[in-house]
């Protein structure tokens, strides 16, 4: 019974890959980064995103900050920000993050206040997706490796003289 469990979760995380694979949320990178993790680093994964999550938080409120000012002109600002989020979503593999980025930058770059507050809207929805499902895909990791650490006592036999 308990090995079905094990068996369930592990395809319902190999099924939540497979979308975000296929959603284009996720590329590659993030299976480099799975290949890092061993038994010496049993979270490492979990880690380094918890890591990302937290920087992200401050660069979109960096962004957002320097975006409600209405005579906001400091673009190259916003895009040494929007450099720094490009490239720690590109380490953890997060595809669509960066490429709204990308897409955000090539705004900031022409001055375009109203694009870039377009992009941050976009910016912001696709960093929460992103967070949501790793957030479930680390639970059901978790799950799972709790279930596969459950042990019973065996029975003893009574020996028969």
């Amino acid at each position: 019974m308990l090995g079905l469990s094990v068996d369930r979760l592990r395809a319902d995380m190999n099924r939540l890959l497979a979308l975000l694979f296929h959603q284009g949320v996720l590329d590659e990178q993030f299976l480099q980064l799975q290949q890092l993790q061993d038994e010496s680093s049993p979270n490492f994964v979990s880690e380094v995103v918890n890591i990302y999550f937290h920087e992200s938080e401050k660069l979109l409120r960096n962004l957002r900050g320097l975006l409600v000012d209405k005579e906001f002109s400091d673009y190259k600002k916003m895009g040494i920000h929007l450099n720094q989020f490009m490239g720690s979503s590109s380490s953890i593999g997060a595809q669509r993050v960066r490429n709204v980025c990308v897409a955000f930058r090539a705004a900031s770059e022409q001055n375009n206040r109203a694009g870039c507050l377009r992009a941050l809207e976009l910016l912001e929805y696709e960093y929460c997706y992103l967070k949501n499902k790793l957030h479930e895909l680390f639970q059901i990791e978790q799950q799972r490796i709790l279930a596969a650490g459950v042990r019973y006592p065996q029975q003893q036999q009574p020996n028969n003289p």
